[in-house]
């Protein structure tokens, strides 16, 4: 039997997969949680097979939850469910440790395998986002690499939100920091990218198909 822990701060979704699950012999939903900080403290009481974890969570989430995770449970499997389909995401998500990165439009026809996939081990992404990583790696060498792909975890984070129109002191509540360390992170985000304005990071992040009008005509 895996039993699994569903992390999401959305308890439709949280019910939705719980539904999905639901007639899946072999899997359990043994709890759920509603942010970073109520799966820390589930996962600290419990034993836990995999956790089914919301990339974007208000406060502690992404790959720094991911990483805090590993770094206490490092032989517990993670498996991502995220809004995001570029392979950047993925890429990142595995690195910090997940063993599983599944886009949420079309994870209900892949979950159960997936689950059973990184549950034993294994690691699991789907064919969208295989196929972009696979287009990434065969790149020629000396293709220069788009600038938002040498921004750290976070600022590629902070980048997203503010392509997505939320504003600095929006994303400091939602990430649970200050306004000031969003604002630095922003000043560095538009010096690593050579942006003159926010107008121009949203028009990059359209360009290269980053943007939230872009995710949604796929």
């Amino acid at each position: 039997m895996i039993r699994i822990l569903i992390v999401d701060d959305h308890a439709i979704l949280r019910a939705g997969l719980k539904h999905i699950l639901a007639e899946c012999a072999d899997i359990v939903v043994g709890g759920e949680a509603g942010n970073g900080i109520e799966a820390l403290a589930r996962l600290r009481d419990e034993r836990w097979d995999a956790v089914v974890l919301d990339m974007s969570m208000p406060g502690r989430s992404g790959i720094d939850l991911i990483k805090q995770i590993k770094g206490e449970f490092p032989r517990l499997p993670l498996l991502i469910l995220s809004m995001h389909q570029e392979d950047v995401y993925a890429v990142r998500a595995l690195r910090a440790g997940a063993s599983g990165y599944l886009c949420k439009d079309n994870a209900e026809p892949q979950l159960e395998a997936a689950i059973r996939k990184v549950a034993a081990g294994g690691l699991y992404v789907s064919q969208a986002v295989l196929e972009r990583m696979a287009v990434a790696v065969l790149q020629p060498e000396s293709a220069e690499a788009p600038p938002h792909t040498r921004l750290s975890d976070r600022e590629y984070e902070v980048f997203r939100l503010l392509a997505a129109g939320d504003s600095v002191t929006d994303i400091a509540h939602r990430l649970n920091v200050s306004v000031k360390t969003i604002s630095t992170h922003k000043f560095r985000i538009m010096q690593k990218m050579n942006l003159a304005n926010s107008a121009e990071l949203i028009r990059y992040a359209m360009r290269h198909g980053l943007g939230p009008a872009a995710e949604s005509a796929e």
